[in-house]
């Protein structure tokens, strides 16, 4: 015997909070706060920003590839669900112009959140509800265990394809042009060859 259902929040409910101090996801029908983001994260954050973006948030030409546009933390409608994943990624073909407004609602081709506060929203609700709307790419960092995990999407759900440490290179997908040094994304220098 199952208890009594609850009724859905909706978007419209989580738009009544007012923008400046909307830090909420509407998740499965559940408007979840945002914890404040750990010193480990935000740095996490910053380090993943800067390695991917130097190499693929351009147009595609030159050194690196290119073809991507990055975004932090910005409200995306998916379905009945909004989200505000910590790092957020379009190719430029899916994303011509630079995300405006609020909130976006283009499909995503990659998502990162890093583990923190809410990490049991990331690995289940939100892994469940980026599977359910086929973004193509979920990666999950832990900066207490210094670890990524990429997950790309399959029919019967995101199978994972790669899990590094550490102090590993790695050709992560959707960005396995270019090896990358999963150190970097927890503070380690990069050589001023990879800058």
């Amino acid at each position: 015997m199952s208890g009594p259902l609850q009724r859905r929040a909706t978007i419209e409910e989580l738009f009544t909070i007012p923008e400046e101090i909307r830090r909420h996801e509407l998740v499965e029908g559940e408007i979840l706060e945002k914890g404040d983001a750990t010193g480990e994260h935000g740095a996490t954050q910053a380090d993943l920003v800067t390695v991917l973006g130097r190499r693929f948030g351009r147009r595609t030409a030159g050194r690196w590839p290119g073809g991507w546009r990055f975004a932090i933390e910005v409200e995306i409608v998916l379905g009945d669900d909004v989200f505000r994943p910590d790092v957020v990624g379009w190719r430029r073909e899916h994303m011509e112009q630079r995300p405006t407004g609020t909130p976006i609602r283009v499909l995503p081709d990659w998502v990162c959140e890093i583990l923190s506060t809410n990490q049991r929203h990331d690995l289940v609700k939100k892994n469940r509800s980026y599977h359910r709307d086929k973004i193509p790419h979920y990666w999950i960092l832990d900066p207490a265990e210094e670890t990524l995990a990429v997950q790309r999407w399959s029919p019967d759900g995101y199978k994972k394809v790669l899990a590094a440490k550490r102090g590993e290179h790695v050709r992560a997908e959707p960005f396995d042009a270019v090896e990358l040094r999963v150190g970097a994304f927890f503070g380690d220098d990069e050589p001023d060859d990879e800058a």
